[in-house]
């Protein structure tokens, strides 16, 4: 019963997880990868604005979670077509920092407009940083981003315990494995411990009797 009960409380720290939620026009999706770590190494991402929920973000895996190094990446997005609203001064920005580089180091291929889109604050969702100023649109945004987080840390969980119990039934055969080979090597007669040695006169008699 101890071992069944150990053996199930196994958890691997490697694992992904899933979870998306639409809202009044709005998905909200996050991922979570889990790789082994001594301790609980959180990393976050977050779209523009989601500063506000970090704490608690960071709360609600402490919770549930006690190593490993856990990426943790947020992403809040129009559920169907809408327009995109584009920062221009951080563009602006980027694009200059881009052609002082290429002057200085004579670079002549041109900047990648869609790579710029990637960039920390260059495209964000319509109004979303705005909307966060408001008490109302935080407290609605944050349970929502709660009840997805809980779901995507329960579908980690689920694959962590699985891969717990992978790794307990291959180290249960190992250790089948190497209790059936001591058991054959048992069956072989003991060995002497200790081998006496022959005395002086006994070597010098053998020997005599070799010359002879």
């Amino acid at each position: 019963m101890k071992a069944a009960a150990a053996s199930a409380g196994i958890h691997s720290m490697t694992g992904f997880a899933q979870a998306r939620i639409e809202r009044d026009g709005w998905s909200l999706r996050i991922n979570l990868r889990s790789v082994n770590h001594r301790f609980l190494d959180l990393h976050l991402r977050m779209p523009d604005g989601f500063e506000v929920f970090e704490s608690r973000i960071r709360l609600a895996i402490r919770n549930r979670l006690r190593r490993g190094h856990v990426d943790v990446n947020v992403y809040y997005e129009p559920a169907g077509p809408a327009s995109v609203e584009v920062n221009r001064e951080v563009a602006e920005a980027y694009m200059k920092a881009v052609e002082e580089l290429r002057g200085q180091f004579g670079v002549k291929t041109e900047p990648d407009l869609i790579a710029l889109f990637r960039l920390p604050g260059v495209v964000a969702a319509p109004g979303l940083t705005r909307e966060l100023q408001a008490k109302k649109t935080q407290e609605r945004l944050g349970a929502q981003l709660e009840a997805c987080l809980a779901q995507a840390l329960g579908r980690l969980e689920t694959m962590r315990r699985s891969e717990g119990q992978t790794l307990t039934g291959e180290m249960q055969g190992l250790l089948a494995r190497i209790a059936n080979r001591r058991r054959r090597l048992n069956r072989f007669p003991a060995r002497p411990s200790r081998i006496r040695a022959p005395a002086g006169n006994e070597i010098e008699r053998t020997a005599e009797r070799c010359a002879d």
